[in-house]
């Protein structure tokens, strides 16, 4: 399957911003096998309201919980056993990049035993992390990488959102070894349109021709 994971250093990063935008940026379809908070609104819905892709392109998600709290929890309170096994690649058109939204961080547990670093391990594809460009980052970021690292996962690079903040983004590449392959600024407002913008302007786009 083609696509990339995208998964944060905490959670309300900006997971969801940043699916999008890869979701219009790549004509890819979107997907996010666990979705918590509902009650809130679906990360999916969010996804069809900024990038105005086709419904098609915006799959079901296989696990949906209403509360906002960590995965494993909403399933235990819903009676559900969420199984790593179940979540397989859904169908969805081979010529498109399939962009896999997690819930939480890499380290957010999803049942007893599994993580959801174990899911990426499991799907294969190349990871994206979507971090913060205020304090904090470096540490975060920094702890997302090693956890990845353990897990042997494609680390295809970070994507910082927020105010732009050079020293961390260089400490971010230095001390990670890794590359900032994008910057999302601090939008007015969530488009289609927005979101093209940004891709083009603070974004790495020789990562995707060559992915």
């Amino acid at each position: 399957m083609n696509g990339y994971f995208v998964t944060g250093t905490d959670t309300n990063v900006g997971k969801t911003v940043l699916s999008a935008l890869l979701v219009t940026a790549l004509d890819g379809v979107y997907w996010k096998p666990i979705q918590t908070g509902a009650v809130e609104g679906t990360d999916r819905s969010s996804v069809a309201t900024w990038s105005g892709v086709s419904a098609e392109r915006l799959l079901p998600e296989r696990y949906c919980f209403d509360p906002p709290v960590s995965p494993h929890l909403a399933a235990r309170e819903a009676g559900v056993h969420i199984s790593l096994e179940s979540l397989k690649f859904p169908d969805a058109p081979a010529s498109s990049p399939l962009i896999v939204e997690g819930a939480g961080g890499a380290m957010a547990p999803i049942n007893e035993r599994d993580l959801m670093r174990d899911l990426m391990q499991r799907l294969g594809l190349p990871v994206m992390i979507a971090a913060r460009t205020a304090l904090g980052t470096i540490n975060h970021t920094l702890l997302t990488l090693a956890a990845l690292r353990a897990a042997q996962l494609n680390i295809c690079g970070v994507v910082m959102i927020g105010e732009e903040h050079a020293e961390n983004r260089r400490a971010i590449e230095h001390y990670g070894e890794v590359r900032v392959i994008g910057h999302i600024p601090r939008l007015s407002q969530i488009n289609r349109a927005a979101l093209l913008e940004v891709f083009h302007r603070y974004f790495d786009r020789e990562v995707f021709r060559t992915a």
